[in-house]
């Protein structure tokens, strides 16, 4: 693997044979003289030579640790990043502000953001959307296994939600990356779905449509909470502003101080 330039080989291999043993990594550590079943090494071996096409460790283990919970995940979804657990904790704190709160997260993919709001809110009433079926049947899984109850909905951004009531809360990581930019992304992320990925022209599409559809879909001081990616706070902020029917428009910072999410608040009610 470090050949083929995976970027850390030995963390990943301990992980592969985890996966292959069912073993945990302490147990991994205090059994070093254990030899493999002929299965478990024929299974192994095949693992190692898709890692080394660098085909990321989270689909060849099938899982990945989100918010202290576990979420199935396959090439039909974008694999759920560290970062976006700031953007989920910033949500949780904001939704106290409510008894009952109706939030939706938009661009679910593997449903990440909907199951742990659930999770850490179960007084809220949690939608989510995305537009494709594959990812949806995901992110039902996800939810059948984290005993979360989140009503899930097909279709464009925020269209499915056309008949939900207003909400006090909607929540967004959409597809952010620069169309042309696409092709130079790291090897492991290539691997996942294009249509996660792709923003347009200038990674901003789903950003304009947010800052026109979102207002119409929240309650008067409904929240809009955006992850975004390097350099877009300005251009971002500056949408919601454009629209003139948002307020308290926030750039925040990743805990590597980069531009990581935008918040707003709805001024207006919906029409």
């Amino acid at each position: 693997m470090r050949g083929a330039g995976v970027p850390d080989p030995e963390t990943d291999a301990a992980a592969l044979l985890c996966g292959v043993t069912a073993l945990t990594p302490l147990a991994l550590r205090l059994t070093p003289g254990r030899e493999l079943e002929p299965e478990q090494e024929e299974r192994f071996r095949s693992l190692l030579l898709l890692r080394t096409r660098r085909e990321p460790l989270q689909y060849l283990l099938g899982t990945q640790c989100f918010y202290g919970l576990d979420f199935h995940v396959d090439a039909r979804v974008l694999i759920p990043r560290p970062e976006t657990e700031l953007l989920c904790e910033l949500a949780i704190s904001l939704l106290r502000e409510w008894e009952t709160p109706r939030v939706a997260d938009v661009c679910t993919g593997s449903g990440a953001i909907a199951v742990t709001l659930k999770h850490h809110c179960p007084q809220a009433e949690v939608w989510a959307t995305d537009i494709s079926a594959d990812a949806l049947a995901v992110a039902r899984e996800n939810a059948r296994c984290n005993a979360a109850d989140v009503h899930f909905l097909q279709g464009d951004l925020l269209e499915p939600l056309r008949n939900v009531p207003p909400l006090q809360m909607i929540v967004c990581n959409p597809p952010y990356v620069e169309r042309d930019a696409c092709a130079a992304l790291q090897p492991e992320v290539r691997y996942e779905p294009p249509l996660a990925l792709n923003g347009g022209a200038d990674g901003l599409d789903f950003y304009r449509r947010l800052a026109q559809e979102a207002p119409n879909r929240l309650l008067p001081g409904g929240r809009l909470l955006l992850e975004i990616g390097d350099a877009q706070g300005a251009p971002v902020a500056a949408l919601l502003e454009a629209t003139r029917r948002f307020t308290d428009i926030t750039v925040r910072r990743d805990l590597c101080d980069r531009e990581r999410f935008v918040t707003a608040r709805c001024a207006l009610p919906p029409t």
